[in-house]
Order: C-alpha cells, then structure tokens, then sequence
C-alpha cells in the first residue's frame, strides 16, 4: 500500500486487512452532520467490507441510523449486503430485559431473522452459537456508555474470542464514547476479581471507543487474537462529549436513559454495591442515591468535598422496583455543573466515603458486589478503615499510570 492510499483509507475512516476506500456519494446514506459512526462511513463505502460475506450482527436498541432506522432492517433490505443472523446481548437484540436478563433464542418479526441469546456465553459455547448459524463474519455495532463494568464491552470480548474460535472474521462498527476519550481513570481491575463486569484489567473509566477497546483485547489480552477489522468514525475528536456528536441517543439499557446517566455512571454505579439505592426505578438512575434514614446530612457532607464540576441535593424519591421499591427513601441527586473538569469515579469514591459517615447503617452488599465493580478489594477496604477520598484514589495512581501507557497504543482519534 502506497503512502498515498493510506493517506486516503485513514482519512475515510476504514481500518484493518481489507478495508477499501469509500466511494463518497453513495445513495445509502444521506450525507450528515457531526460525527458519522463507523456504519455511515460502512454505508458510504458501499457496504464492500461485507461484500461476498455471510453476516451476523451483534446488536440491540443503539444500532440505529442518524434517521432512527435498525441496522438489521436497513441491513435486510440491502441487497449488498447477506445478513443473515442477529445476536443479542443482555437486555437483549431489542431491549425489553431488565439488567441481568435477555430475551432468549426467537425469530425478529420484522424480518424473519433467526436471533441468538449471547447473554452470559462465552468461550466454545458461544463459539458453537456462531457456528451454528451459518455466518462467516460477525459484526459488532453497540453504544457504550464508557465504563469497565458496563457489560457490552464483555460482550465484545467475549465474541471475539468466540469468533476466533470458531474461525471468523470480526468487524466492529465505531460510535463514540458519551464521555469523550480525554483519559482514563479509576482502579485497574486486578484478575482475581474478573467477571462479566470486568474481564482484564483495564481503568474503571476506560476512555475508550469500542473500536480502540476492541484493539486492545485483541493485542493485550486474547489468548488467539481474532481476524479483526474496525471501521472508525469521521469527525470525532477526544475532547467530545455525547451532544457534540449530532447522533440521536437511544438508552443503550433501560437504566441509562440519557447521556447525563451515562456521564454520571462510571462513579455512581459503584452503589451497586451496597445496601443503597443507585436510583433504578426512579426517572433519574445513578443519579439520585439514596436510602431510608439518610437525610440533609448527606449532600451537606458531599458538597463540603469541594469535588470539582458537581453539586448535590438533598433529595427524597420512592423506586418503583429494585431497592426500596415503593418506600420513600432520603438520599442525594448528583447535579454535574460543569462536565469539562467533573470526574464521575473521584465523585462516586466521595459519595461513599461521606455516606458511610453520615450513616450508621451504612453496609455492602453480601456477595461483595463492590469489589467486582471497583476491580479488587481496595476501595472496600479502604472506606471501612475510614480513609478519606484523596488517599483512596491515590492508591491506584501506579496501576492506572500502566494502563494509561498500554491503552495508548490503541487510540484511534485526537
């Protein structure tokens, strides 16, 4: 490949063996503005990385066009393009299962297309799935929300490896990162503690697209690493937010209704892991905390923090299901006044330490839930001894300086 060509193929946003040059005009998509996810600039070329392939999709609710169609019916009534299986993650291919559900084996309604439950396959079993249904390339295209435990980065990990296994080729389409691609931070996961919420050790804000995040497994962590191709978006920077991106946000899961969940996220769903409430079933999930017993006490002590870009309010609500559900519970809502310098993990390590001070009965869950969350033991341990928040983020300085340089090499985007 000449340098001119790669000029061009980096420019078009198509990466890996056998990406092509997009034919610009293309009817398929309208051309638009702000970002273009790695479909758009798929779409643009002409589909000709699927050309002559049998496809399977790995999707659910987010895999949408600009213009709000499913990329499985836009896919199905292509005639460019041999779809011929979807798969579905946890909540399932259209999004009707709580966290910790799926939908199960069933035929799309729209399309005749026969949908396979991934939800907690792994390995050969979920090879076997790929065998069994006929494709020779998978293609993955899911919004992240930009935290280790958000489990559709696992589920990324987990079909390459299958894919691998079973011998097939694997192409993710990019979106982007809802809170940028800044930096990393937050604990390190440490293997011991690997789960569906974390499987390799990497920040508990990655700050990465799923594409880069797809490249890191495949060079750092995948025992047989996976014919691997990645269609990168156009038009977007590091330093953007959601919002700039123009694309419409469709709830990649039922608790992350909003960007402003997904900003939130990376700190405040650590409450998972006590006896809290983290606000599912309320219209504001990891945004309003709470339990019964916790009053004014606990934003005056948050906010006493002085925690940069974030205030918050004494608040009372009543969740519909999970935690409390239908009891009036006191708590916080987290208020992020300024999104340029907030940091979501620093902020949850302030909620707990300053709610287990206000609150006697403050407790973790029993299955010790925290520590797969927060990747080890350290932030349990460290907030029953009392530490203060600046010493318990110290203490993942060195772990989080190793990833930072790892994940370098994988950065697609300024």
């Amino acid at each position: 490949m000449n340098l001119s060509r790669r000029g061009l193929l980096a420019a078009g946003g198509l990466a890996g063996a056998g990406a092509v040059v997009p034919a610009l005009g293309s009817p398929a998509v309208a051309a638009p503005r702000g970002t273009r996810t790695g479909f758009e600039v798929l779409a643009e070329d002409g589909y000709r990385l699927l050309a002559d392939r049998t496809v399977g999709l790995v999707t659910n609710p987010t895999g949408v066009t600009r213009d709000l169609r499913h990329l499985v019916d836009v896919l199905h009534a292509e005639p460019r393009v041999r779809l011929t299986a979807v798969f579905g993650p946890e909540h399932g291919f259209r999004g009707t299962a709580q966290a910790g559900g799926s939908e199960g084996k069933s035929t799309d309604p729209a399309t005749g297309l026969p949908v396979y439950d991934t939800y907690l396959k792994s390995g050969q079993a979920l090879a076997d799935i790929f065998t069994a249904s006929g494709v020779d390339t998978v293609v993955f295209d899911i919004q992240d929300a930009g935290a280790r435990f958000y489990t559709y980065i696992w589920t990324l990990y987990d079909c390459m490896e299958a894919a691998a296994l079973a011998g097939k080729r694997f192409v993710v389409l990019d979106r982007p990162n809802p809170l940028g691609g800044r930096d990393a931070y937050g604990p390190v996961l440490h293997k011991e503690f690997a789960s569906f919420v974390g499987r390799e050790p990497i920040a508990q804000q990655h700050g990465m697209t799923v594409a880069e995040l797809a490249g890191l497994f495949n060079g750092e962590f995948l025992a047989k690493p996976v014919r691997l191709e990645t269609v990168r978006m156009r038009g977007w920077r590091r330093t953007d937010f959601y919002d700039a991106s123009g694309l419409p946000w469709v709830p990649p899961s039922p608790n992350m209704p909003t960007p402003d969940t997904a900003l939130v996220y990376p700190g405040t769903c650590l409450f998972e892991g006590t006896t809290l409430s983290e606000g599912r079933g309320t219209t504001r999930p990891f945004e309003l905390l709470g339990a019964k017993g916790l009053d004014a006490r606990w934003a005056a002590e948050a906010n006493a923090l002085g925690l940069p870009g974030v205030r918050f309010r004494e608040a009372y609500f009543a969740p519909s299901f999970s935690k409390f559900t239908g009891e009036t519970i006191g708590g916080v809502q987290v208020h992020v006044t300024d999104r340029e310098v907030f940091e979501p993990v620093r902020t949850g390590i302030g909620l707990l330490v300053t709610a287990k001070k206000v609150w006697p009965d403050f407790a973790w869950r029993e299955d010790l839930a925290i520590d797969r969350l927060s990747g080890s033991a350290t932030v349990r341990k460290m907030v029953d001894a009392g530490a203060d928040t600046d010493t318990i983020t110290a203490a993942w300085a060195a772990e989080l300086a190793r990833f930072r340089r790892t994940r370098r090499k994988y950065l697609l985007y300024r």
